[in-house]
């Protein structure tokens, strides 16, 4: 993928003051903090990728002034080609933001805004559309008194509060044909015929998983090191199963925090829904056939087209069924997405 030079708008660092008594007794989070990680210049650099946001953004870096997290941290904004007022809210509220010259993907976005980070403890991904709630972030860095913890991930929960089914599995065939024939009915059925964790009771502890939908993560600088650049080629979608499971691969595990967090609208990807859905559904098939042998690559994409087909009464799935069929409609549409508004 070319590399865009990016022209830096401005820069806000956050300073969080001792607490005193709340600070000592919170002593088990300290030993994890940017303290004992060589002293780096903040506790959290948060990279924020932005697409159209302008909608978004301020609620998101609202939750973050309240967040009391007890921790230094730096915002950064990286904006893939906004056509709306995004970099001037940004700029407007004194954070440090980045504006790319063409839309680059996710990926690439998240690594644009960690080449531009102060040294760090930790590395926090956020999509623009979530609105972390207090001490979220703090909640997240405790997991890191865990040492072989590497990905932390939070609760999730919609608009009206309601609990969001973020944690997923490994894909599998038998997942792909649960998902295609199912979707979200039958949620009771065994998690081999899954990829989503559906079961309320797997929200309500902290647990290893294997991965997160990716609109809050947190990583610690070890991991952070030990992986390097998140994959650029999914553009949009898969990148966080492919960074979970080289983190799971290097010994690292994924934890899940129920008691960190953030609200999640969704719809902040900036795009049209028609494309979005083709595009989940391409980088689901990229992801498995880097894993697996061309005969099973070719069963899943098939079972991926099958959860297309199936729902095709609906234009967009009907558009990324006929996309899935011809690879070569594949970097068409990735193109396309670099050049959208």
């Amino acid at each position: 993928m070319s590399r865009t030079k990016v022209s830096e708008i401005g820069r806000r660092t956050h300073e969080r003051p001792d607490e005193g008594a709340r600070a000592r007794a919170a002593g088990s989070r300290r030993d994890h903090s940017a303290r004992a990680e060589g002293a780096p210049g903040v506790e959290v650099a948060i990279v924020v990728v932005t697409h159209n946001s302008a909608a978004d953004l301020p609620r998101l870096l609202k939750s973050l002034d309240a967040d009391e997290a007890r921790n230094s941290f730096e915002v950064i904004v990286v904006d893939n080609a906004s056509s709306d007022d995004t970099i001037d809210i940004a700029h407007a509220a004194g954070v440090r933001c980045f504006a790319q010259g063409e839309n680059s993907g996710y990926a690439a976005g998240i690594n644009a805004g960690v080449r531009a980070c102060s040294k760090h403890a930790a590395l926090l991904v956020l999509n623009p559309d979530v609105v972390l709630e207090p001490d979220c972030m703090g909640k997240l860095l405790d997991a890191f008194a865990d040492p072989r913890v590497g990905v932390v991930v939070p609760q999730l929960i919609d608009a009206c509060g309601r609990c969001s089914p973020s944690l997923r599995r490994e894909p599998t065939l038998l997942r792909a044909l649960g998902d295609a024939l199912f979707g979200g009915k039958f949620r009771a059925r065994p998690s081999f015929l899954s990829e989503i964790v559906w079961d309320d009771s797997a929200y309500r502890s902290d647990r290893t998983v294997d991965w997160a939908t990716g609109a809050v993560v947190l990583i610690s600088a070890r991991c952070e090191a030990a992986l390097g650049p998140w994959d650029e080629s999914f553009f949009l979608y898969s990148e966080e199963i492919d960074y979970c499971a080289r983190a799971r691969a290097a010994s690292f595990h994924v934890r899940f925090v129920p008691d960190a967090i953030a609200r999640h609208s969704g719809g902040g990807s900036g795009g049209r829904a028609d494309v979005l859905i083709a595009l989940m559904a391409i980088n689901r098939v990229r992801y498995f056939e880097r894993g697996h042998a061309r005969p099973a690559a070719a069963v899943f994409r098939a079972l991926v087209a099958l959860h297309e087909l199936l729902r095709s009464s609906d234009p967009a799935h009907r558009r990324a069924f006929f996309i899935l069929l011809r690879r070569s409609r594949w970097t068409a549409l990735m193109e396309s997405l670099r050049g959208a508004p």
